[in-house]
């Protein structure tokens, strides 16, 4: 997956030969457009990415203020959790 950035022919045919449908949408300039785009994949992508933005406002997170991979990964654990009981209880 990529975004518009990524849009040539040979990074499809790169992808395609790895045996990979590429979900990257097409620039507006792009002469010939496939009627076949993987609409859901892209969406999956937007939601990581979406998800990423979140996470990194948490400030241990964005500058990875612990030194060992274990306390980091436990930061990364609990601002996922403060980040799912908020949408939880957002209604």
């Amino acid at each position: 997956m990529g975004d518009k950035g990524y849009d040539s022919g040979a990074n499809r045919q790169a992808a395609r030969s790895r045996g990979i449908c590429p979900a990257i949408p097409y620039r507006t300039t792009t002469k010939e457009k496939p009627k076949f785009f993987p609409n859901m994949l892209y969406r999956g992508r937007a939601r990581i990415e979406q998800t990423m933005g979140k996470l990194k406002r948490f400030k241990r997170v964005a500058l990875r203020c612990e030194k060992t991979d274990e306390n980091y990964r436990s930061f990364v654990a609990l601002a996922l959790s403060f980040m799912l009981i908020k949408s939880v209880h957002a209604t």
